[in-house]
């Protein structure tokens, strides 16, 4: 028998809601988390999430706010049960994968602990690697009833990383690269970023594919002197990112970066692409692809989706 198809839907992760509008079910969405802005749509719906700590604090100050909550065995989002309840949602989707990026699956079973009225579906997302991207596409699809397009969508976007990937593969010359997914204190960036690079035409020389983003040392990414290195701090735009990126350029090591001193450091949008495994993934590899070889691949994302290092550059 074929399950119901939910007409009331509650998305608590971005890289979730992102997936559900694609695939055209914008329309059901009745709630969301604070995180989930786009489309710039989706602002509408009611807030169901909240964090714990000062998002617009420094990041030095986020991570010890964090740590913490952590060490107290709290969680870093709360969610809302009464909003929650009172929106009625049939589906309820969140994550299992880092309960410090987003809201996890714990918050939302505590959450309904005090629901009243018939309990919603859950569906958790778990993605690790790239490839989960478009598992996860065909399950939000599945519970959605919508299988086809679910299919259809992971199709389309496999082939433009497949299209990236095959080209990218023919150049000479695979720049070492450093992903810097927060700055203090210092941590490389995981799961699905260590492939993103290879397919871009490069070599990540810090975090592994499929695991979490690891801690690392200033003496280590002064050892590894890498050519390029991208800026991509969890969960903040390009405007926040060039802001916190003046902490690097604070450090004894920074100036003798062999990436610093050819001018090889790039600032990118890790709040709409690289921190969210959603469909901006793909653009996200498209994004690399055009810091790392400029002269074979031109999307059209400078200035919006990233710049260079040290310029105010808004091009278009």
């Amino acid at each position: 028998m074929t399950a119901a198809r939910p007409a009331r839907i509650v998305s608590l992760i971005a890289s979730a809601t992102e997936i559900v509008c694609a695939l055209g079910g914008e329309d059901r969405l009745v709630g969301r988390s604070h995180e989930c802005d786009t489309p710039v749509s989706v602002l509408r719906l009611p807030i169901c999430t909240a964090p714990r700590v000062d998002a617009e604090a420094p990041g030095r100050d986020i991570d010890r706010s964090v740590r913490a909550l952590l060490e107290r065995a709290l969680s870093v989002y709360h969610v809302d049960p009464e909003r929650l309840s009172g929106l009625r949602p049939d589906l309820i989707i969140t994550q299992s994968l880092c309960e410090v990026c987003a809201v996890s699956l714990r918050d939302v079973e505590e959450a309904l602990r005090a629901f009243t009225g018939s309990r919603p579906a859950l569906l958790s997302l778990q993605p690790a690697r790239l490839a989960d991207l478009f598992d996860d596409i065909v399950r939000v699809a599945g519970a959605l009833g919508e299988p086809e397009r679910g299919r259809d969508l992971a199709d389309r976007l496999r082939r433009r990383v497949e299209a990236i990937g095959t080209r990218a593969a023919t150049i000479r010359g695979q720049p070492t690269v450093a992903c810097i997914e927060w700055i203090d204190p210092l941590m490389a960036a995981g799961n699905w970023m260590p492939e993103l690079v290879a397919l871009a035409g490069g070599v990540s020389l810090f975090g592994e594919a499929g695991r979490h983003s690891p801690w690392m040392t200033w003496e280590q990414l002064a050892t590894a002197d890498p050519e390029v290195i991208v800026v991509l701090p969890c969960g903040f735009d390009l405007e926040r990112t060039a802001r916190e990126a003046r902490g690097l350029a604070a450090r004894p090591e920074w100036p003798g970066l062999r990436g610093v001193r050819s001018g090889r450091v790039f600032l990118v949008d890790g709040r709409l692409y690289f921190n969210r495994p959603g469909p901006g993934l793909v653009t996200s590899l498209e994004i690399l692809a055009e810091i790392l070889h400029p002269e074979v691949f031109g999307f059209g994302h400078r200035g919006t989706g990233w710049r260079a290092a040290g310029t105010a550059e808004e091009e278009t």
